[in-house]
């Protein structure tokens, strides 16, 4: 097991209790990989139709927390709860957590081999509750429209980004968790991924973003959580942190 430390201080801007229920809360997580402590006590919470970003240097916890939500099983949770819109996640594995809503787009994507993109889109809607209907993705999403016979596999990493979005809200969609939607895309795939994403943030889609790319992050979410070795060091405004460049370079050497 990792060293013990002392507890941190609260986080900086932490975000003031409401009595009004929060859309989705984590309290107090506590999740291990084996004997190693990952998520040491995380908790924060989200509006409705609110885009968290989720921040920190690599190692910082970022994936893990959202892999903590999915319910995946790795990291294991062995402390605190985890609640959805009145559903307690935490008492839930990844497949129950589907059902109610939760839907995670993997940093490697999980684009199913031998698949075509329509395959792979109707798949995600086998099991009900199903979320957009494939006519609407294709209208949202031209180029899968106009890919819907090619395997999956064999598109450009920006394409099966796209692919693992669009089956994510071919799903009922409570809570979209989105792992480094950025990564490897060249810059003018990058602003379509943007595009996108703002158009589900208009459409309300509480949504939690996991990204290195931390101003592109920033300038798409409401509000923003960093990490730092598991621990929450900072919960406020997307534009505090932006405005505020020394704890930029503390935490996220930018």
């Amino acid at each position: 097991m990792s060293e013990t430390r002392e507890p941190r201080p609260s986080a900086r801007n932490a975000t003031p209790a409401s009595s009004e229920r929060p859309f989705f809360s984590a309290r107090d997580m506590h999740a291990y990989y084996g004997e190693s402590y990952i998520v040491q006590g995380v908790s924060f919470d989200i509006r409705h139709g609110e885009i968290l970003a989720l921040l920190g240097r690599n190692g910082a916890g970022k994936t893990s927390t959202l892999r903590t939500i999915a319910r995946t099983g790795t990291p294991e949770l062995r402390s605190g709860e985890i609640w959805l819109d009145g559903e307690a996640l935490h008492k839930k594995q990844s497949f129950e957590a589907a059902r109610v809503g939760v839907q995670l787009v993997p940093e490697d994507r999980r684009i199913i081999p031998g698949l075509t993109v329509e395959e792979n889109l109707k798949l995600a809607r086998i099991e009900p509750p199903v979320g957009w209907d494939i006519e609407r993705i294709y209208a949202r999403f031209p180029r899968l429209a106009e890919r819907r016979n090619q395997e999956g596999t064999t598109m450009s990493g920006g394409e099966q980004q796209m692919l693992a979005v669009a089956r994510a809200l071919a799903r009922e969609v409570k809570l979209l968790l989105l792992d480094e939607p950025y990564e490897g895309l060249a810059p003018v795939i990058v602003k379509e991924i943007e595009t996108i994403l703002g158009e589900i943030k208009q459409i309300g889609i509480t949504t939690i973003l996991v990204e290195q790319n931390a101003i592109a992050a920033l300038h798409l979410a409401d509000r923003a959580i960093i990490l730092d070795m598991g621990e929450v060091v900072f919960d406020g405004s997307a534009q505090d942190i932006i405005a505020d460049k020394e704890l930029r370079m503390q935490y996220l050497a930018v």
